[in-house]
């Protein structure tokens, strides 16, 4: 793992993934990833997880001859982030970057 990659923990992804959706509304799947700095074949399984779970809806639409996925958060997913993860991340805060903990330091 290079220094300037950071490991999150599977709570943390689901959180910035249903707090991506409900700041923009709805996002197509490669800017969900982007934007979560994920790796589509590595976390689409979290995805598959959080619709299974009804955290997150997701629908198909044509775009020529692609088709496109969209995410949107739920009602569910919205209260889930509240009452369970937020309460989470304040009791066991994100770890810090190793050079945030090095400059610090100095």
């Amino acid at each position: 793992m290079s220094s300037s990659s950071i490991y999150r923990d599977r709570i943390y992804i689901i959180k910035d993934i249903i707090l991506m959706l409900v700041q923009y509304g709805e996002l197509n799947q490669t800017a969900l990833v982007s934007f979560c700095g994920l790796n589509l074949k590595k976390h689409k399984p979290i995805l598959d997880d959080l619709k299974s779970n009804d955290f997150i809806a997701s629908i198909e639409r044509s775009l020529g001859k692609r088709i496109v996925t969209i995410y949107k958060p739920t009602q569910k997913g919205v209260d889930f982030c509240r009452a369970i993860l937020e309460p989470y991340e304040k009791l066991f805060p994100r770890k810090k970057a190793i050079n945030e903990k090095n400059e610090n330091k100095t």
